[in-house]
């Protein structure tokens, strides 16, 4: 049910929407800085309340905030600016993604391993044909003999070391591992401050050398963007399925503040999580809200627990007459949900605006339908790129690179195995997200040129070689030597 936006009801019933900016945090006297469009990672104290959420209030009041973020360098602008004063955008190639490589095509050399190598037997690739022994037990549920050759697996991956097939290997037998033992619900969760901060340091570091990140982010906001300037509403809803820590809104508050500061626009957010994720999402909501106060923008954000979502679907989250209605969405999503057809139906019935759908998890078109083995080997492969592309950007060696590897890829990768381990119980066979998408009646809106160019100049500011831009039918790709690593598309009902 949507409720009008011009409603200045006091009745106080849940459907409501009063247009006002957040009272709580105007006295605050930081100087907005809304003349760039870079991204800033927003992290401050936390101290306000959000009574769907356990929290820990004495822990809240007792970290110092400020001087952490100084410590590690997150109060800083640091990443690249992408206003428009850049020369036309460079020609762009049109790619197709690679075929999904399975077990017996696996070429070693293709990775620089020798398969005549002493080092490893085999140079590591044997260790990747008992990765797939193990997969194969899973999925013939013959979990002893899994166990004998993950065992066997731990004592010759002993730690993430080597070169990037190796260090693949080793997380992904730990999630395999993971998974036997029922562990896996855990590898996302944050339980102290400590990896809180860690977590944040890794993204902002992350950022800050690979453009992976930045890629998803910038081109999500310029779909966004496009979409909220083709309509003369003043009121712009986004339901954003994950939103981490919610740094990707600060340049999209910039440019709404900017672009609305004649017709006082207002950003609403709705953001769906996961039930472990209560300490951050209070942090996110106690930043962001202190962020649009300081660049005087009416901001409001809720969040649905992802519990709830799954039992009411759409219907849990609340839309108001009037608003430009923006689904952000990721895989993640379609790992938490029994189907992505149910989901995507569901979604029809919400009608959006626009859907813009950003897979930097190597998705691609056949993860959720195919096999427990075809989807481990498509992970597998797509993320010793991405570690590929780290060592291109880190030194060897480097403590940061460590750091993106266990706070953010790992998570990922726990993740990914999870989520192909739980479609091969439900018996696979569902239709792949793009195949949902356009049996439900929806199509791509092609993305515009500034998008095109901002991911150019993103790409070219990283000064990482082998990384590229291209287009593929509508949707923008970050590419590693030619084989995608971010896609971003935005489509309609």
């Amino acid at each position: 049910m949507r409720v009008p936006a011009s409603s200045n009801s006091n009745s106080g019933g849940k459907n409501l929407v009063v247009y006002d900016e957040p009272t709580s945090v105007l006295g605050l006297r930081r100087s907005p800085t809304p003349t760039t469009v870079e991204e800033k990672p927003l992290v401050s104290a936390a101290s306000g309340s959000d009574n769907q959420f356990p929290s820990d209030d004495h822990a809240m009041r007792s970290m110092d905030w400020d001087s952490i973020m100084r410590e590690l360098e997150l109060d800083d602008d640091s990443t690249p600016n992408l206003k428009p004063n850049f020369p036309p955008p460079a020609h762009f190639a049109v790619v197709d993604p690679p075929l999904p490589v399975f077990p017996d095509q696996l070429n070693p050399a293709e990775y620089g391993y020798d398969s005549n190598s002493n080092n490893g037997g085999g140079g590591g690739f044997d260790i990747i044909e008992d990765l797939i022994r193990v997969v194969d037990c899973v999925d013939s549920d013959e979990l002893q003999h899994a166990h004998v050759i993950l065992s066997r697996l731990n004592q010759r991956l002993r730690s993430p070391a080597g070169r990037p097939l190796l260090r693949a290997a080793f997380y992904f037998k730990e999630a395999l591992g993971s998974l036997l033992s029922g562990s896996n619900r855990n590898q996302n969760r944050l339980t102290s401050w400590t990896e809180i901060v860690e977590r944040i340091r890794a993204i902002k570091e992350f950022s800050g050398i690979s453009p992976i990140p930045l890629f998803s982010h910038f081109t999500a906001n310029q779909a966004i963007l496009d979409s909220l300037h083709q309509s003369s509403s003043p009121f712009a809803h986004i339901v954003d399925f994950e939103i981490g820590f919610g740094g990707q809104y600060a340049s999209l508050m910039r440019e709404i503040a900017e672009k609305s500061s004649a017709t006082g626009g207002f950003l609403r957010v709705t953001a769906v999580v996961p039930e472990e994720s209560a300490v951050e999402t209070r942090l996110v909501k106690e930043n962001l809200v202190q962020f649009a106060a300081d660049l005087k923008t009416r901001f409001q954000i809720d969040f649905v627990l992802m519990r709830t979502f799954e039992m009411l679907s759409f219907k849990a989250i609340r839309f108001v007459e009037g608003e430009r209605t923006v689904v952000l969405i990721s895989p993640v999503i379609f790992r938490r949900l029994n189907g992505i057809s149910s989901f995507v139906n569901d979604l029809r019935r919400v009608s959006p605006n626009v859907v813009v759908f950003v897979d930097s998890e190597g998705w691609n078109g056949i993860s959720g339908a195919g096999s427990f083995q075809r989807e481990f080997v498509s992970g597998f492969e797509f993320y010793t790129m991405v570690l590929e592309s780290l060592d291109a950007a880190a030194p060897s060696g480097d403590l940061v690179k460590k750091i993106i590897e266990g706070f953010v890829l790992r998570p990922k990768i726990a993740a990914a195995v999870e989520a192909a381990a739980v479609n091969k119980r439900q018996g696979g066979g569902e239709m792949t997200w793009r195949e949902a998408f356009c049996a439900a009646g929806m199509r791509m809106v092609p993305l515009s040129q500034f998008v095109d160019f901002q991911a150019e100049c993103l790409v070219e500011k990283a000064q990482v070689r082998g990384f590229h831009v291209a287009k593929r039918q509508g949707e923008l790709v970050l590419c590693w030597h030619g084989r995608p690593l971010v896609v971003t598309s935005a489509w309609r009902f």
